[in-house]
């Protein structure tokens, strides 16, 4: 198993790609603290991998609790070995002029604070593991999107934060990486497409933008990070690895 014994601390991971990874951390012999704002969601993932890992409600915007959930999670499995931080939104859908104040600072908050907190309180843990930060990006940090400036720049930024912080995390011997799915079927993906003009269109225009031919499932995503948190991943850091059916080098049309 690839992950045998290791302790993810996992934000946003009672939904979407966060489920995912956290059924495939599960499967590959890690030890898991899921959080999530929703503690209904937190008890359903809980069973659907096992009562043997932790589930914390958390708001990753909020430094006392994501402080707090650290510090649970170090006590009770006595270690950290990697952070993925996973959680994240992507509306609202307009362009700059239109997105409110509010907005902005939910986006920067949830997508970019979050990494600050959790950076801020695993780091210790993670010297003594020489262990490893995940962030889950998007292509869209690289290429942009229409009517999503304020979420592109957030995942722009993040690509920035995760070199940076490569950088600085490599003398202590902690790798930091990214993943950067394009198009990919999960809860916030469907609702966004429903929401859309002409919501019939949208399945046909998420396969056509992957030159592999076809949007996927969020257990996708988790297979790369898997091995981005893996030992096999022992020599990668400051990589923002596509994970986008080939989309980043052009889109079939």
């Amino acid at each position: 198993m690839l992950l045998k014994n290791k302790v993810i601390f996992l934000t946003g991971g009672s939904a979407g790609i966060g489920l995912e990874c956290a059924k495939a951390y599960a499967q590959e012999g890690a030890q898991l603290c899921i959080v999530s704002r929703s503690k209904t969601d937190l008890d359903k993932t809980i069973e659907i991998i096992g009562s043997n890992h932790l589930s914390i409600a958390c708001d990753v915007s909020n430094e006392e609790q994501v402080q707090h959930a650290l510090q649970q999670t170090i006590a009770h499995f006595g270690k950290l070995d990697a952070i993925h931080n996973n959680a994240g939104i992507a509306h609202p859908a307009k362009a700059l002029h239109e997105t409110t104040t509010e907005e902005w600072d939910n986006l920067l908050n949830i997508n970019l604070k979050s990494v600050y907190l959790t950076t801020k309180y695993g780091f210790s843990a993670l010297q003594e593991s020489k262990g490893c930060i995940l962030n889950t990006s998007s292509l869209v940090g690289s290429i942009g999107q229409a009517i999503h400036a304020a979420y592109s720049a957030t995942k722009g930024a993040m690509n920035t934060l995760t070199k940076s912080m490569a950088l600085d995390y490599a003398p202590y011997q902690i790798r930091v990486n990214a993943v950067a799915p394009a198009g990919v079927w999960t809860p916030m993906l469907r609702s966004w497409a429903a929401e859309q003009p002409d919501p019939s269109s949208i399945a046909t225009y998420l396969d056509e933008i992957h030159p592999l031919g076809y949007c996927p499932e969020g257990d996708t995503i988790a297979d790369a990070c898997v091995f981005l948190l893996s030992n096999k991943a022992r020599f990668i850091t400051g990589c923002i690895l596509p994970v986008s059916g080939g989309a980043e080098i052009g889109y079939k049309r």
